[in-house]
């Protein structure tokens, strides 16, 4: 766990727990993105499947042990055209967390080429789940089932998974690494116990920078760009276009041809070419790319209200301020921007139409940027 940023006291606990052969048969890692859960949950792992076989470690850490097994989000490709379960993809699963263990679903999804799909835990994973754990462990102690992104299982995977941890097998533990516990079926969470990851901290990424060469002052910056998110801090650093600057870039081209779209049908089709922009990217990124814009109004309406200790946005672009764009986010307008973002993510969960939802949302927005406080 040495190579884990922060989280001290959630460290002790889960080897206080193996060495106290107190593990619990199911557990929810819940944590946001960049947050380590999954590098967590892939050490706790090996603490319990080397506490009798310290030789068991170096096949964790190449995450070929045969008694620990994984789950995550699949979608066909040019590789597997059919039925993709987690078992497919296991070459791939391995170099992106050697590469990526901060990693986030999207930058799964682009590793796997299938950043414009939207990748799900199926029945047929459910299925895979049951037939590898109902096999006795390679070495005779325990078999580790991570799930990673948990949420994204599907009706039919949820129910399956329920009835496993409903009558769990002995010596059988169930890692669940999830963002958003309010995506699991209540009847889940109640049966697992539940560990809560808070946002690293500034300190923890700065140091981990500063190892890998950055400049003390240039850490101390992107720490706090981060907001407790190391694959965001990695990004930064590597200063290459990450999805937070293409975000940054269609949020500006939104909000200004917004604005000057009220009265001027002209503007209207800037506000069409613009959502024809957004639907060429894949679901996930339409998300995450929504969830962005609600962040940014949300700092606009506490710089407003002189809150100013609580922003932390900064924008690459000099021709942006949010100083200047703060005044038009008001108590008048707030809640409906947040609810109109709300709606529009719901519609992409629900395979929407993406240009008919952005085209919406776009319109929208001109009429809301122009009500008065």
């Amino acid at each position: 766990m040495d190579n884990i940023l922060g989280y001290d006291t959630i460290k002790n606990y889960l080897q206080a727990s193996v060495e106290a052969g107190r593990i619990p048969h199911a557990q929810l890692f819940v944590a946001g993105e960049g947050q380590g859960a999954l590098p967590m949950a892939i050490a706790y792992a090996t603490l319990i499947l080397s506490h009798d076989n310290p030789k068991a470690k170096a096949q964790c850490a190449q995450l070929a042990h045969p008694d620990l097994h994984f789950a995550f989000p699949t979608a066909i490709n040019d590789k597997v055209k059919k039925d993709p379960i987690s078992a497919l993809f296991m070459d791939e699963w391995r170099a992106f967390v050697k590469e990526q263990p901060y990693g986030s679903l999207f930058d799964w999804l682009v590793f796997l080429g299938i950043e414009k799909k939207q990748a799900n835990i199926g029945v047929n994973e459910a299925k895979e789940i049951t037939n590898k754990l109902a096999l006795k462990s390679f070495e005779g102690g325990y078999k580790v089932m991570i799930i990673w992104m948990a949420e994204k299982m599907n009706a039919e995977a949820s129910n399956k998974l329920l009835k496993l941890l409903e009558e769990p097998a002995d010596k059988t533990v169930f890692l669940l690494v999830v963002e958003d516990e309010n995506a699991l079926l209540d009847t889940i969470k109640s049966r697992c116990q539940i560990l809560r990851f808070p946002p690293l901290s500034e300190n923890a990424i700065k140091e981990a920078l500063v190892e890998r060469g950055l400049a003390d002052a240039e850490a101390t910056k992107i720490a706090l760009r981060a907001q407790g998110n190391f694959n965001k801090a990695l990004q930064l650093m590597n200063n290459k276009e990450s999805e937070e600057a293409i975000f940054e870039r269609w949020f500006i081209a939104w909000v200004r041809t917004a604005y000057r779209a009220r009265g001027n049908k002209a503007s209207i089709q800037g506000l069409l070419q613009w959502s024809d922009e957004i639907n060429t990217v894949g679901r996930e990124a339409q998300k995450q790319f929504l969830q962005y814009c609600a962040e940014v109004f949300r700092q606009a309406f506490l710089l407003n209200y002189t809150a100013s200790g609580l922003v932390y946005i900064q924008f690459a672009d000099p021709t942006f301020q949010l100083a200047k764009f703060a005044p038009f986010i008001h108590g008048g307008n707030i809640e409906a921007i947040h609810n109109l973002l709300e709606e529009a993510q719901l519609h992409v969960e629900r395979n929407g139409n993406g240009k008919v939802i952005f085209t919406d949302l776009a319109i929208k927005l001109t009429r809301l940027l122009h009500t008065k406080q």
